[in-house]
């Protein structure tokens, strides 16, 4: 347990442990009603980076969340694993970087199917519902 503190308070893991306390700050207040989960939607079109249908609320929790946990395990593991040497002390600083987009992409497999949740949020086009409606009309 001391060492799964010491690596998720310690450098560089500590800034996506920052932003997760701060989502987790922000999915408390939208739980007792003081916010909303569409609060960030008005100003970011995430549909560029491949998040698009879901609101960026949701986007961007799943990314820090899936990021810090990529993170955090990664350096668990060579903290656990690997010798202490200067090479792991290099690797340890660069793994959370590295998580990021591996994070982004697994972000995008994620919100994928969520987009059929939110309506209102423009995503991209469902072609088998579309081509379905002209087979329909014909």
């Amino acid at each position: 347990m001391r060492t799964l503190l010491s690596v998720v308070t310690g450098p560089p893991t500590i800034l996506l442990t920052t932003a997760l306390v701060v989502l987790l700050c922000f999915w408390l207040l939208v739980a007792a009603g003081v916010t909303s989960v569409g609060s960030f939607d008005a100003d970011a079109n995430l549909g560029a980076w491949g998040m698009g249908g879901v609101p960026v609320a949701v986007a961007v929790s799943t990314l820090t969340a899936v990021a810090w946990f990529l993170s955090a395990g990664g350096v668990l593991l060579l903290v656990v694993c690997a010798p202490s040497c200067a090479a792991t002390g290099l690797l340890r600083m660069v793994l959370p970087v590295a998580a990021l987009p591996v994070a982004w992409r697994l972000t995008c497999l994620f919100v994928r199917p969520l987009h059929r949740l939110f309506p209102d949020e423009p995503g991209p086009p469902d072609r088998g519902r579309a081509r379905d409606r002209a087979d329909h009309a014909a």
